[in-house]
C-alpha cells in the first residue's frame, strides 16, 4: 500500500513523455487493460458456483416450485446482468467513485437507522427493509461496501497525520481512534437489528482496512480485544444470540428440539464425500435433507459431490483470489485505490472463511452467504460491482520516472 497521495499524470502504455535534460523523480499513472489473472478467477468462481447452484437446487425447485429450473434460470439472469454490471463498473474511473464515497455512505447509514423501525423480521431479527423501486433488501450488505470506501478516503485524506509517528498522540488519534469509531457507529447500527454476524464481519472488514492504512499496531489488537469483548458481551444479553452459542457448545441439548438439523445435515453431506464425491449431482443430502441447499450451506454439497478435491479447490479459487487482489493492490496509484481493492477483497476473503466455518461446525450458525456460490440476486450484484471496482483499479499502475 502506498503511503503517500502522488501528484500523478495519466499515460497510456506505450507513449513517450516529453524527455527533459534534467529530470526529477516523479510519479506516473500508467493505464492499461484490466488485470486478466483476477478477471479469469472471477469468471471460474462465477462458473463454478453456478453449476452448484443447479446441482445443489434443482430437487428443492421442483418440489417448492414445480420447476427444477426455477433457481438455476434466476441466478442466470443475475450473473448475466451482474457481469454486465461489473463490466460497466471497470470502466468507471475509481476517481469518481471516491468523489460519491461521502453521500453513498451517509444514504446507507439512513437506511440502516431505519430498519429497525421499518424493516421486515427474518426469524428473530429485523434485516430487511422494503423500498419502492428497490424491492426488500439488507442495507447491511450495501454497507460492506461503503464502510470500505469511506475507510479507504479516510485515510487518503488523513495521511500524513496517520504516519506522523513521531507524534505518538497525533498519529495514534487519527490512525487508529478517529477511523474505529467509523466502525464502531456502523457496528452498532448493524447490531440493533440483531445481526451480529454482520457486525462481526464489518468489524473485521474494518480493522483490515485500518491495518493497512498504517494504523498503530498496538491500538489495533487494543481495539480487537475491546471489539471481541463487547460483542461476546452483547451476545450473552440477548437470548437469540446466547442461544446459537449454546446450541453450537452443547448439541446435544437441543437435538430432539431440530435446532441443530441442518448443521448435523451438513456434516453428513461433508463425511460421505470422502476423497473425490458421490459426483456432481448425485447428491442425497439436497432431498429435503439439508435446508435450501442452494444458500448458506451450498458448501456441503460440494464436499458431498466433488469430495475433498472439490472442497479444496473451491478454498484455493478464494486464496487465489485475494492473493491477487493484494497484488493489484500493491501496484495501485495511490492510497484510496489500494485501501479501497485491500478492503473488498479482504471481506470476500472474510465471509468465505466464516461460511466455511459455520458449514463444517468449526463456530456457531449465523447466516452467512458463501460469495459467488449462494444463491441470490442483489448479493450477487453488489458482488460483482465490488469485483468491478476492482477491475478498474487494475487498470492503473504507477511507477517511478527517473
Amino acid at each position: 500500500m502506498n503511503n503517500r497521495e502522488p501528484k500523478v499524470r495519466r499515460v497510456s502504455r506505450g507513449s513517450s513523455p516529453t524527455r527533459k535534460k534534467e529530470r526529477t523523480p516523479e510519479i506516473i499513472r500508467v493505464k492499461s487493460g484490466v488485470d486478466r489473472p483476477f478477471l479469469i478467477i472471477i469468471i471460474l468462481l462465477l462458473c463454478f458456483g453456478s453449476i452448484m447452484v443447479f446441482s445443489s437446487s434443482f430437487a428443492a425447485a421442483y418440489q417448492d416450485r414445480g420447476d427444477s429450473y426455477f433457481y438455476i434460470k434466476r441466478q442466470t439472469i443475475f450473473l448475466i446482468s451482474g457481469f454486465i454490471i461489473m463490466l460497466i463498473a471497470s470502466r468507471v474511473d475509481y476517481r469518481w467513485m471516491r468523489r460519491l464515497t461521502t453521500p453513498v455512505f451517509v444514504i446507507v447509514c439512513v437506511l440502516l437507522a431505519l430498519v429497525p423501525i421499518l424493516g421486515i423480521a427474518a426469524g428473530q431479527a429485523v434485516r430487511w427493509i422494503e423500498l419502492p423501486i428497490i424491492g426488500r433488501f439488507q442495507p447491511s450488505e450495501p454497507m460492506k461496501t461503503a464502510l470500505v470506501l469511506m475507510l479507504a478516503h479516510y485515510f487518503a485524506t488523513y495521511q500524513d497525520k496517520i504516519t506522523d509517528y513521531r507524534d505518538f498522540k497525533t498519529s495514534s488519534l487519527w490512525g487508529d481512534l478517529y477511523p474505529y469509531l467509523i466502525v464502531c457507529f456502523v457496528c452498532f447500527l448493524v447490531a440493533l437489528e440483531k445481526h451480529f454476524s454482520g457486525v462481526i464481519i464489518l468489524f473485521l472488514i474494518g480493522t483490515i482496512v485500518i491495518f493497512a492504512g498504517g494504523a498503530r499496531k498496538f491500538w489495533l489488537f487494543a481495539a480487537g480485544g475491546a471489539g471481541g469483548t463487547l460483542v461476546l458481551i452483547a451476545i450473552m444479553l440477548t437470548d437469540y444470540a446466547k442461544q446459537r452459542i449454546d446450541t453450537w457448545l452443547h448439541p446435544e441439548n437441543y437435538s430432539s428440539l431440530g435446532d441443530i438439523y441442518q448443521t448435523l445435515q451438513g456434516l453428513n453431506a461433508i463425511g460421505s464425500g470422502g476423497l473425490l464425491g458421490v459426483g456432481l449431482g448425485n447428491s442425497y443430502q439436497k432431498y429435503n435433507y439439508v435446508p435450501e441447499p442452494q444458500n448458506d450451506f451450498i458448501f456441503s454439497i460440494v464436499c458431498e459431490e466433488l469430495g475433498f478435491v472439490g472442497a479444496l479447490a473451491v478454498i484455493l479459487l478464494f486464496i487465489l483470489l485475494v492473493w491477487r487482489g493484494f497484488i493489484i493492490a500493491m501496484k495501485a496509484p495511490d492510497t484510496f485505490s489500494s485501501l479501497v481493492v485491500i478492503g473488498i477483497v479482504g471481506k470476500v476473503g472474510v465471509q468465505a472463511i466464516l461460511n466455511i466455518g459455520v458449514v463444517t461446525a468449526m463456530i456457531p450458525n449465523t447466516g452467512i452467504t458463501l460469495p459467488f456460490f449462494s444463491y441470490g440476486g442483489s448479493a450477487l450484484w453488489l458482488l460483482l460491482v465490488e469485483m468491478g471496482i476492482v477491475l478498474s483499479i487494475s487498470r492503473y499502475s504507477y511507477q517511478n520516472k527517473q
